[in-house]
């Protein structure tokens, strides 16, 4: 891809990184206009279902971001 004559790989680590947030942002502000495959579907049913029968197996979002902070130092 190419930008303004400057291809992304040519791109500094932070203007990659804010490509990319840009992007993001972009399609964030069309959510229904992102495609979602069928696998993709039939994945968040069946967690869906496991965590409704089995409630206990879930994280509360302050153990989700413990687990990750212990585990990148942060």
């Amino acid at each position: 891809m190419i930008l303004n004559n400057v291809s992304i790989f040519d791109l500094s680590p932070p203007e990659k990184l804010q490509l990319v947030e840009d992007l993001w942002d972009d399609l964030a502000a069309t959510p229904s206009e992102v495609p979602v495959h069928e696998w993709q579907k039939e994945e968040l049913a069946r967690r869906k279902a496991n965590l409704m029968s089995n409630p206990a197996s879930g994280l509360s979002w302050t153990d989700v971001k413990r687990r990750v902070r212990s585990r990148y130092g942060r």
